[in-house]
C-alpha cells in the first residue's frame, strides 16, 4: 500500500486495511494476548469479590449493593471517559489503567491477611470499575486502529471468544483457589494479571489517529465535548434505539451474576468450587456466541441477530430461577452469556463502523453512560427483591421483561438495519 493510500485512509477517518489474516498481524496478536490474560485474572475477581461479601455477611442484598456501587462508579467515569480517550495517548492510558488496578486489587489479599475489612471492597471496587471504564472506552477505539473497519466484527468476535476461553479456565481455578485459600487469594491473581497486561500493551504499536474535522482549530470546552457523543447517538436512528433498549436491558441484568451465585450457594447449598464450575460453563457459552456472531450477522443481518439474541437472553434468565439442579443452572447461564456476547459484539461493531474515528471515544462513552445509567439501581433492586421474594419470581419477571425489550426492537429502525 502506498503512502498516498495510507494518508487517504486516515483522512477518511478509517484505518488502512491490512490484507493479512488477523492471526498474522503482530500488533493485534500482542493486544489480543494482553486482553486474554487480563480477562483470565478478572474472572477470578468476578467470583471472589461476591464470595468475600457473602462469606462475611451472608446477604445477597449486600452483594447487590457492591455491584451497584461499582456500576455507579463506572457510569460516572463513562461521562468523562470518551473526552479523555480522544485527547490523550491511548497506549499510556491503557497501561496506566492496568497498573492502577494491579495496585488496588493487590491491596485486598494483603489486608485480608492482616485484618479483613468489608468496607475496603466498597472502596476498591468502585475505583477499579471507574478506571476500568476508561480502559474499556480506550480499548474500543484502538481495536479499529489496529485492524480497520473491514475486520472489526471478526476482530471483536475473536477478542470475545478468547476472553471467554480464559473465562472458562479462570472460574474453575478461582473456585479451587477460593475453596483452598479463600476468595482473597483469587483477587490477588487478578491483580497480577493486570501487571502482565500492562507489559504486553507496552509492546503494541498503534497506528496514528487521524486528524479530526476541526483541523488546527482549538478543541471545544469539556462540557461541549461531552455533548458531542450524545448528539451523534441522537442523530443516528439505529444507535438511538439501541441506547434506549439497552438501558432497560442493563437495568434488568447487571445483578444476574449475584443472583446465580446466591442461587447456587443459598438455594442449592453448593460450595465455592461448584460456583466456579458453573461460571466456567457459562463462559463456554460466551465462546460459542463470539465465534458465531460474524457468520450469523452476515446471514441474517444486524436487526434479526440482535433482537433474537436479546430474546433468548430473556428466556434463559427466566428459567434460571426455576432451575433446581446445577447442570440446568450451568446450561441456562451458558445460553444467556452466549446471546449476551452476540448482541454485545453486534452493537459494538456497528458503533465502531458508523462513527468517525475522532468521535469514537466520545460516542462510546456517551453510549455506555446512557446504557448503564440506571443499571446500578437495577442490580440493587434485583438482589433486594431476590432476598425477600426468592430467586424464582424475580428471575421470571426480569427474563420476561428482557423478551419484551427484544419485541420492542422490532418496532424500531433496528429491525431494518442492514447486513453490513
Amino acid at each position: 500500500m502506498t503512502h498516498e493510500a495510507r494518508d487517504a485512509g486516515r483522512a477518511a477517518g478509517r484505518s488502512p486495511k491490512d490484507p493479512r489474516p488477523l492471526w498474522r498481524q503482530r500488533d493485534f496478536g500482542v493486544f489480543w494476548a494482553a486482553q486474554t490474560l487480563s480477562v483470565l485474572g478478572d474472572s477470578f475477581a468476578l467470583i471472589a469479590l461476591p464470595l468475600l461479601v457473602l462469606e462475611a455477611t451472608g446477604s445477597i442484598a449486600r452483594m447487590g449493593l457492591l455491584t451497584a456501587v461499582g456500576g455507579a462508579a463506572a457510569v460516572l467515569a463513562a461521562v468523562f471517559a470518551g473526552t479523555v480517550v480522544d485527547r490523550v495517548d491511548r497506549r499510556s492510558l491503557l497501561i496506566g489503567c492496568d497498573l492502577v488496578r494491579m495496585v488496588l486489587y493487590g491491596l485486598v489479599p494483603v489486608v485480608w491477611l492482616l485484618d479483613p475489612h468489608i468496607w475496603l471492597l466498597y472502596v476498591v471496587l468502585p475505583v477499579c470499575e471507574a478506571v476500568g471504564m476508561f480502559f474499556a472506552v480506550g480499548y474500543v477505539t484502538v481495536v479499529r486502529a489496529l485492524v480497520g473497519t473491514e475486520q472489526l466484527t471478526e476482530a471483536n468476535g475473536r477478542l470475545n471468544a478468547t476472553a471467554a476461553a480464559a473465562g472458562v479456565l479462570g472460574p474453575l481455578c478461582a473456585g479451587v483457589v477460593a475453596a483452598w485459600s479463600g476468595p482473597a487469594a483469587a483477587v490477588g491473581v487478578d491483580a497480577a494479571s493486570f501487571g502482565v497486561s500492562a507489559a504486553c500493551v507496552a509492546f503494541v504499536r498503534f497506528r496514528p489517529r487521524p486528524a479530526d474535522d476541526q483541523g488546527s482549530e482549538k478543541r471545544p470546552g469539556l462540557w461541549q465535548d461531552l455533548r458531542v457523543g450524545a448528539a451523534f447517538l441522537r442523530g443516528h436512528p439505529v444507535l438511538r434505539a439501541l441506547t434506549v433498549l439497552l438501558c432497560g436491558f442493563s437495568f434488568l441484568t447487571l445483578g444476574l451474576n449475584d443472583l446465580v451465585i446466591y442461587h447456587l450457594k443459598h438455594d442449592l447449598g453448593r460450595d465455592d468450587g461448584t460456583v466456579g464450575t458453573v461460571m466456567a460453563v457459562g463462559a463456554l457459552g460466551t465462546i460459542t456466541g463470539a465465534l458465531l456472531v460474524a457468520r450469523v450477522r452476515r446471514r441474517l443481518g444486524f436487526g434479526p441477530t440482535w433482537t433474537g439474541a436479546v430474546a433468548v437472553c430473556g428466556l434463559a434468565f427466566a428459567g434460571l430461577g426455576w432451575a433446581s439442579d446445577v447442570p440446568a443452572v450451568a446450561l441456562l447461564s451458558a445460553a444467556f452469556l452466549a446471546c449476551v456476547g452476540m448482541a454485545g459484539t453486534c452493537s459494538m461493531s456497528l458503533r465502531q463502523e458508523v462513527t468517525p474515528e475522532h468521535l469514537l471515544g466520545r460516542v462510546t462513552s456517551a453510549f455506555w453512560t446512557l446504557q448503564y445509567s440506571v443499571a446500578p439501581i437495577g442490580a440493587a433492586v434485583l438482589t433486594w427483591a431476590a432476598e425477600r421474594r426468592g430467586t424464582t419470581p424475580v428471575a421470571l419477571a426480569a427474563g420476561t421483561c428482557c423478551v419484551l425489550i427484544a419485541a420492542a426492537g422490532l418496532f424500531t429502525p433496528i429491525r431494518r438495519a442492514g447486513r453490513a
